[in-house]
């Protein structure tokens, strides 16, 4: 077995698959009779796949076996016969629309419903002491097949032809639908999931299954671009007014700060000084993490005025220099820098990066403390009758509502409140089929397994994580039958077992935001309702002790070899691999593919944790300030600006000593992060830090949470608005359903229920 490529954000459409090098061939060549893949003519193509179709109906599962490898070396690229790369990519997206357009997909998908169920499979997987890759073979090739189809067709390239993008939206809705037995396809994953955490299914290659279901949400409900656009178009329908700024757009132009410094590293820059070397900014300095205008420490700046000029050095916000930037071994003098007028010295941005916001809740407590003070007495939620106030608060609460934004959220809330009080008067809602509520529906039922299920794997996953005796085996598709007897073997399988761990890690952490995300656009109570058993699943703990490790070395790591990277490994000559090379490792200087799980996870963290003081008090008191301070030592614009949001919610709670020596975090907060104008983060009033009553925050988010389930999907709860039928011959006549024993006892209850009871007639009439 060949070790697939780690897919990196690009999304490349052949990473991740399983081949068998060039073996894997065997079943083509028979059935080709020697000639090419290449050489045939569309039609002779579809004519094969048809055949192959029809094999894979066969009642023989090794022949079943036999034909599904072919197909999965078709959707490979049928790379025996390429001599580059870039031949195999577009042969593998011309055979995977070919496969699809041939109905390949519900095929497989019927076989993998019945490798599912197939219940000899799982109770003698569940019977072993070891499970291994042999156990798994059948459910892997499937699910390799199905993982190629669904992210290639998903990535759109600039020559599709009208009949292939016409293909991608027929997939896309064939996938978001209930077609898959009354349910969409990531139900089906989102099942395999759950029975493989649950031990009834420890066989099931989690690797895999978390990578197509990852994709399918991807697929079907849309990327975070597709998503800006879908807020953009919902805030149209509401009439609110359009966002300030594409939030994507700015955090892609936003420049990395330089992190804190570590007090060894302090000391190691004081004890160079002495020796007399001059110093030039060190990368990891608290002065720089607060200035937009730092220099890269690597190079070497062509003016020498700017190196020497004290002042002109890299300062903190509030204007001071460090002691020690200051050079203990006199230099010679340099020539005078030229004169330049003062506003050139530090070239600070025109603006900050956000707009401001407030909330009309903002702008309500700010006029309620005001008439408090002033007048007397408050006027409720009235935020435009200002008689009687000073000339200072009509200028402020005209600056509040030119900043004040209304969210789509807020708007639902208000509206759900309608629904509940007046349902009668409203009417009956008009939900939208979209396919976010499509899966939100499916998953109601079982939606804290499925939370419980990911949060599972997620910890077994996690580097920070010791093994125990009664956690779930993540490596079932990753450990060979025979172990390995040499130390290269032995490096390569470690390899291998910490890309598998990092590639799970970053399937979680992509599913879980984009279902957030979606759920809070389609309604905030769907959102909330899966923020909260993420919450009472303990997700938060779980995130901060992902953190609590040396993060550079995590988002440095090396667990990938190249040479076995699809497709190099199977259009390249296999170079001998030594224990050197291995130990060496790529030449990239960060692993994008745990920098894109940590930035996940955070953003995570951010979501269940914003507006929620119950939740920001858990980090408080899981300590996790020091855990986020750590992780701004990661040099990289978007993961620095979500770990100092989550740094920011709670430094009003962290108490005055630690915000006096936090100063230059504290200003790299306020450059980096959205300010709310009346949020007063950094003092830490009493009002905002007195103890609040969390349980009962959260028990009253539940209960309109369970109001909008019942009031939205449950079928039965408008049963005491349904008209009473009075007739009594249609009353009499109605079908009751009796249990099937109920005949044998009839005679019983008749005594028990009706003779023996004795009945007031003429009571009755009265009353009547």
């Amino acid at each position: 077995w060949v070790q697939p490529s780690a897919e990196g954000f690009g999304g490349n459409p052949s990473a991740l698959t399983v081949c068998r090098g060039r073996g894997a061939c065997v079943c083509k060549v028979a059935c080709l009779k020697g000639r090419r893949w290449m050489e045939l003519s569309m039609e002779e193509q579809r004519a094969y796949v048809m055949r192959l179709l029809d094999a894979l109906e066969v009642t023989d599962r090794d022949k079943r076996l036999k034909v599904a490898r072919a197909i999965l070396y078709l959707a490979q690229g049928v790379f025996d016969e390429c001599d580059t790369e870039t031949d195999v990519l577009y042969w593998s997206r011309h055979n995977v629309f070919l496969l699809y357009d041939m109905g390949i997909f519900t095929a497989l998908l019927e076989l993998l419903s019945m490798e599912i169920d197939n219940n000899q499979a799982c109770s003698s997987a569940v019977r072993k002491p070891a499970i291994s890759l042999a156990d798994s073979t059948e459910l892997r090739v499937l699910l390799s097949i199905m993982y190629l189809m669904v992210e290639t067709i998903r990535v759109e390239m600039e020559g599709d032809s009208p009949e292939r993008k016409a293909a991608r939206e027929a997939f896309k809705t064939e996938l978001g639908s209930p077609l898959y037995n009354g349910e969409p396809f990531a139900l089906l994953l989102f099942t395999m999931v759950t029975k493989f955490c649950s031990m009834n299914a420890p066989h099931f290659p989690m690797k895999k299954v978390l990578l197509l279901l990852w994709k399918t949400i991807l697929f079907t409900l849309g990327g975070f671009e597709e998503l800006q656009e879908m807020k953009v178009r919902m805030r149209e329908l509401l009439s609110l007014p359009p966002l300030p700024e594409d939030s994507i757009k700015v955090v892609r132009n936003m420049r990395a700060a330089s992190p804190p410094a570590s007090a060894m590293e302090l000391i190691e820059q004081q004890q160079q000084q002495k020796r007399g070397r001059r110093s030039r900014r060190p990368l990891v300095k608290q002065d720089s993490l607060d200035t937009y205008n730092e220099r890269d420490p690597f190079k070497n700046d062509d003016a020498r005025d700017e190196e020497d000029d004290p002042e002109d050095v890299d300062s903190g916000i509030e204007g001071e220099v460090d002691p020690l930037d200051r050079d203990v071994i006199i230099q010679p003098p340099p020539p005078p820098p030229p004169l330049r007028p003062p506003t050139e010295r530090v070239s600070f941005p025109k603006g900050l990066p956000w707009a401001p916001k407030v909330r009309e809740k903002d702008i309500e407590h700010f006029l309620e403390t005001s008439r408090n003070k002033f007048i007397g007495f408050t006027l409720g939620n009235d935020t435009d009758t200002l008689v009687g106030l000073p000339r200072p608060i009509h200028e402020s609460v005209k600056t509040l509502k030119q900043h004040k934004y209304v969210s789509i959220a807020e708007v639902q809330i208000k509206r759900e409140e309608e629904l509940q009080q007046c349902p009668m008067t409203m009417g009956e809602e008009e939900v939208e089929e979209t396919p976010a509520e499509i899966l939100y529906l499916g998953m109601l039922p079982s939606l804290s397994q499925y939370v419980i299920a990911l949060l599972k794997l997620l910890l077994a996953a996690a580097p920070t994580s010791k093994a125990k005796t009664d956690s779930i085996n993540i490596l079932a598709d990753v450990l060979p039958e025979e172990m390995p007897i040499t130390v290269l073997q032995s490096m390569k399988l470690g390899i291998d077992v910490n890309r598998h761990k990092e590639i799970i890690v970053k399937a979680i952490a992509a599913l879980l935001l984009l279902l957030l995300k979606h759920f809070k656009l389609n309604h905030i109570y769907q959102f909330e309702y899966v923020a909260q058993h993420l919450v009472f699943a303990n997700c938060i703990p779980l995130i901060l002790k992902f953190f609590n490790q040396n993060i550079m070395s995590y988002i440095s790591a090396k667990n990938s070899i190249c040479a076995l990277d699809f497709p190099h490994c199977v259009v390249h000559e296999m170079p001998e691999l030594t224990a050197e090379s291995l130990e060496a490792g790529d030449s990239n200087q960060f692993c994008w593919r745990n920098l894109f799980s940590c930035i996940n996870l955070l953003r995570i963290l951010n979501k269940i944790t914003k507006w929620k003081h119950s939740r920001t008090m858990m980090l408080v008191v899981f300590k996790s300030a020091p855990i986020l301070k750590r992780a701004l030592k990661v040099k990289q614009a978007m993961m620095q600006l979500y770990v100092l949001k989550l740094l920011k919610i709670q430094t009003k709670y962290l108490g005055r000593q630690w915000r006096k020596s936090n100063m230059k975090t504290m200003s790299a907060i306020y450059q980096k992060v959205r300010h709310r104008l009346n949020d007063d983060w950094a003092y830490g009033n009493d009002i905002d830090a007195r103890p609040w009553d969390f349980q009962a925050e959260e028990c009253a988010l539940r209960e309109s949470i369970e109001k909008f389930n019942m009031r939205r999907y449950d079928k039965n709860q408008n049963s005491e608005f349904t008209p009473v039928d009075n007739c009594l011959q249609s009353v009499l006549g109605q079908r009751v359903d009796l249990p099937e024993d109920f005949h044998y006892s009839y005679e019983m209850w008749l005594e028990r229920e009706v003779f023996s009871q004795p009945i007031q007639w003429e009571g009755l009439l009265q009353a009547q």
